[in-house]
């Protein structure tokens, strides 16, 4: 689709948030480009430093870049930055592919990490390149924080799909887990206006301006229709629930985007804030429930820590919330609709176009749409 057609389709009564909408048409207009060239170290090591430099830190030397595994959308290189200011400092750089799984915006994921500093751990941000005019793609550039997304051993699935946490760890994790969701969940959503938007036009915006982001994800990337899809839109235009309490949305907390030290069981940082924005909090916990592993006895897992009953439970008494039964239905139906056109949509357009340094991974999670799609269509039928 163009970029006048993806523009054209938001001017037909499209509500959806701002940034947002500014988001997606950048998304459209790089797909006309022609096939990624990532960068190597030494390709992107004097881009480095003459941007760190042009940050206030003068002599600053980038030593040790090297590339970084995992992630399904961004490039990541860690590196040692020496400089006279002080003692030497481990970063990351994330870096935006030309197209990836799930498109972000480095502007959000820079105002909302400064936001949650002080209120629970997370990489130090540093520098932002927020256009991409220095780095040649828009990038972060954030301190390193050690851990683990696993236990060693653990070969599990890549992106934390189907993650379990052996029973050891469980309950530590657990508490943790829940203590920083309710510390995100309380943070006020005071954010920079042009950044962030509020959606309180009318107390079922919060649920529209998801779900018709991701309706648009899907119309716009899908390579064949999907009548499961079509079906689930209906039923979510037709069930759109009511925010109780607006809060900032992580959008992407699970299992696999925090890290623990193993020994201490400690959970070090909260990672991938980049789909974080101001919604229903009944959004994450359907995103944590429907990110599960599966016991040998057959329980469900939300993230792979506890069972959903228990993570409402926990949520509730932490924060005096109600958790409505529909509402959470709602998202949990909105969280795999995302997953689908996340991985049959848009990861397969990418991987098709050769616009990622990840088209075997992206291959890899269209495959895994089917599954996805089959969940889909047993939750319509829960809803009916």
């Amino acid at each position: 689709m163009s970029l006048s057609s993806v523009a054209a389709s938001f001017e037909l009564g499209r509500d959806i948030e701002p940034s947002v909408v500014a988001m997606l048409q950048q998304a459209a207009n790089n797909k006309s480009q022609g096939v990624y060239q990532s960068l190597s170290a030494g390709q992107l090591l004097p881009k480095l430093e003459a941007f760190i430099r042009t940050q206030g830190l003068t002599g600053a030397e980038v030593k040790g870049l090297r590339r970084m595994g995992g992630g399904a959308s961004k490039e990541q290189f860690v590196f040692d930055l020496h400089s006279a200011a002080g003692p030497v400092q481990r970063c990351v750089l994330r870096m935006d592919p030309l197209e990836s799984a799930v498109v972000t915006d480095r502007r959000k994921e820079y105002e909302v990490l400064n936001c949650m500093q002080s209120v629970l751990p997370v990489p130090p941000v540093l520098w932002a390149d927020i256009e991409g005019a220095e780095l040649g793609r828009p990038a972060l550039i954030c301190g390193f924080i050690g851990g683990v997304t696993k236990p060693s051993g653990d070969s599990g699935n890549v992106s934390g799909l189907g993650a379990l946490l052996p029973e050891r760890f469980r309950e530590r994790l657990s508490a943790q887990f829940i203590d920083y969701l309710v510390a995100m969940h309380g943070v006020a959503v005071d954010f920079k206006p042009e950044v962030f938007q509020v959606p309180d036009a009318d107390p079922q915006q919060a649920a529209r301006w998801q779900l018709n982001w991701w309706s648009s994800v899907w119309q716009d990337d899908a390579i064949e229709g999907s009548p499961l899809m079509g079906l689930a839109e209906r039923w979510m235009r037709d069930n759109l629930p009511d925010a109780l309490e607006l809060v900032v949305v992580h959008a992407d907390y699970r299992t696999g985007n925090y890290l623990f030290d193993e020994d201490s069981q400690e959970i070090s940082t909260v990672l991938d804030w980049e789909l974080a924005h101001i919604g229903d909090y009944h959004e994450d916990l359907a995103w944590i429930i429907c990110h599960k592993g599966v016991t040998e006895d057959g329980q469900i897992m939300a993230s792979g820590l506890m069972t959903p009953e228990e993570l409402c439970e926990l949520y509730r008494a932490a924060t005096g919330r109600l958790v409505d039964a529909k509402t959470l239905h709602f998202y949990k139906v909105l969280s795999v609709y995302k997953c689908v056109a996340i991985c049959l949509a848009t990861a397969a357009q990418t991987a098709g176009r050769k616009h990622s340094h990840q088209d075997v991974l992206l291959s890899w999670l269209a495959a895994a749409g089917h599954s996805f799609s089959a969940e889909l269509l047993s939750l319509l039928k829960e809803g009916q």
